[in-house]
């Protein structure tokens, strides 16, 4: 496999600028294996790949102009580099259904804010990746696009909602990608496919111009943020989309020596598999021997973290799943839509049929879901205490390794390892943490609002130190 489907965005970047690697051929490069593994991952669902050759060879032109010039130090970061875009944000003259068959004709008409940085930044898009309907579900599968499966195995979901977005990183068929989390939407595909994810503070990047679109409290539980295969590339891109640079210069490996280190113990929250459980212990020990304190702590609220999260997205006054599936938000359109699952041509998927029925019990107990948020509040400001201004807590993004298609759902107690974490609004990265077995295994790093250069340091730290990325092709 040709080195360059190994290099980081930044690696690629500056090897572009100083014309040892042309745009061309790094962007054709991508194309080509993109269109190798697609056929089996179905994680691409609209390309560009005719655009991006022409965006190729403007860039280069663009670099021999500034070599010329001697203007090298005004171009943009990642010029001529190529990358991916979760389907969901508007990409002006492309699809953005996010999956909904509601969607399928809409052609957006403008960039999100996101993505007009990462253009502003050079890169190049090369397509739109695979989502799950309405970008609320780990099975990244819709009635418009179809199942994505798992850059490690065709058998295993690639995750969601960004799960497009996790297998075509994974693969090697792209240096990075936007998607977006509101319940663990990075960090399980980044995990599931191998790869880093970054779960940003609230407001630190723009949440606009995607869809759905969230109102209320769920605005600070959605992140938009990178997946990427290098961790070198977290800091840079988080740079980028936050529209704040120099903020991230100061992300350095070093940093985890002078870093507490917070465990739960005991751990309310499902069992972790024996690979993931080794995995989180693996990355304690790591930062313990460079330095790091640990301390355990007992959150015993965790055991309520799907409670805590789904109550506090219900109370956020968004749009309802049934009024965006079925134009209002009676019941009965739900169990209708029911008795139409496994014909041919359903306009919905069972997890977001399920929501939408699900989605009616919070405001049937108003005084538990008002108990529930006291819980969340309090839980939250109990870890931002522990936390303080050097304090990082090692989790787990999910507790197994990446499941069988459709397994998440029996029973669905598995995300909420991620989603707690939305609904307390704390930065968190998903850091791979080796290959098992076929698949990769992974753990998250979460710190205090505003603290987002603590959890992508300890990143840095452990992909020098584990690995980071193992490409499928070198797995046995």
């Amino acid at each position: 496999m040709d080195e360059v489907l190994f290099l980081s965005a930044r690696e690629l970047a500056e090897k572009i600028r100083n014309q040892s690697l042309s745009s061309v051929r790094v962007t054709q490069l991508h194309i080509e294996h993109m269109q190798r593994v697609n056929p089996m991952l179905n994680a691409i669902v609209v390309d560009r790949y005719a655009k991006a050759r022409v965006q190729a060879q403007e860039a280069d032109a663009r670099i021999a102009q500034a070599h010329r010039d001697g203007t090298l130090d005004q171009l943009p970061p990642l010029l001529g580099v190529p990358c991916t875009i979760k389907e969901s944000f508007a990409v002006a003259g492309m699809p953005n259904t996010a999956g909904s068959i509601h969607r399928q004709h809409l052609i957006a008409d403008q960039d999100a804010p996101a993505v007009t940085r990462i253009k502003e930044a050079g890169a190049i898009i090369l397509g739109l990746s695979n989502t799950s309907e309405l970008c609320m579900w780990m099975e990244s599968f819709n009635p418009v696009y179809g199942l994505t499966n798992n850059a490690y195995s065709e058998e295993h979901t690639a995750g969601g909602s960004s799960g497009g977005e996790g297998a075509i990183v994974g693969s090697g068929a792209s240096p990075f990608g936007l998607g977006s989390d509101i319940g663990g939407s990075i960090r399980m595909p980044a995990m599931f496919n191998g790869v880093f994810g970054h779960k940003g503070s609230p407001g630190l990047i723009p949440n606009a111009g995607q869809y759905p679109q969230p109102e209320g409290i769920a605005q600070e539980m959605l992140s938009t943020g990178p997946i990427c295969r290098r961790a070198s590339d977290l800091s840079l891109l988080v740079g980028i989309l936050s529209g704040q640079p120099a903020k991230m210069q100061s992300v350095s490996a070093g940093r985890v020596a002078s870093l507490r280190v917070l465990r739960r113990r005991p751990d309310p929250m499902v069992k972790a598999s024996r690979a993931q459980a080794e995995a989180l212990e693996q990355a304690t020990l790591l930062l313990q021997q460079a330095g790091a304190s640990i301390e355990y702590h007992d959150w015993p609220e965790f055991g309520q973290a799907f409670d805590i999260w789904s109550n506090t997205l219900s109370s956020s006054g968004s749009k309802s799943f049934a009024e965006m599936m079925y134009g209002n938000r009676n019941l009965r359109p739900a169990l209708q839509a029911l008795t139409r699952l496994g014909r041919e041509h359903a306009p919905h998927t069972l997890p977001l049929i399920m929501l939408s029925i699900l989605e009616h019990i919070p405001d049937l107990m108003p005084g538990r879901r008002e108990r529930l948020l006291v819980t969340g509040q309090t839980l939250r400001q109990n870890i931002i205490n522990a936390l303080g201004d050097d304090g990082i807590l090692l989790d787990l993004s999910y507790p197994t390794q990446a499941p069988r298609h459709y397994r998440s759902m029996l029973p669905p107690w598995g995300f909420p390892r991620s989603a707690i974490y939305n609904a307390l609004r704390l930065p968190s990265t998903q850091v791979p943490m080796g290959v098992r077995s076929g698949l990769p295994t992974g753990i998250q790093i979460v710190a205090a609002p505003q603290q987002d250069v603590l959890t992508l340091s300890a990143a840095l730290f452990l992909e020098e130190h584990s690995g980071g990325w193992t490409p499928p092709w070198n797995v046995g």
